[in-house]
């Protein structure tokens, strides 16, 4: 199980490098909820709204020329189907970082086969 895990978070984390939407979109479960804090404000939100955010991202970063830089902190077995990893993510244009980033724990299930199930987002945070 954690082999099939592996490959299933690399594809997941090379999808969102390349900022493709076609490739990430079946990666997430129908049923993903997700709570995003920005500037001390709360919101909840699910797999449509989700997969409109990341058309948005990756939209600002091809027409910005930018390249993510994501970096997997923490990896924990939460129980036998469910991995939870917690990455941070930032972008980078014209060779110079943002200053502030993303903190993302994402919650993995196995369901015949590894989805997005569940995130928390810390938005607009500083990340070295």
């Amino acid at each position: 199980m954690e082999s099939s895990f592996n490959r299933f978070h690399e594809n997941y984390l090379e999808a969102w490098k390349k900022s493709s939407l076609s490739e990430l979109k079946p990666m997430i479960s129908r049923e993903y909820q997700a709570r995003e804090i920005t500037g001390g404000k709360i919101s909840d939100f699910g797999y449509d709204e989700s997969i409109r955010g990341w058309e948005q991202g990756f939209n600002f970063v091809r027409e910005n020329n930018a390249k993510w830089e994501l970096n997997e902190i923490k990896r924990i077995h939460l129980r036998e189907h469910e991995v939870l990893s917690i990455i941070t993510a930032k972008l980078i244009i014209g060779g110079n970082p943002l200053e502030t980033g993303n903190l993302f724990f994402q919650t993995y299930t196995y369901d015949f086969g590894w989805k997005l199930i569940r995130s928390y987002i810390e938005a607009g945070i500083p990340v070295s």
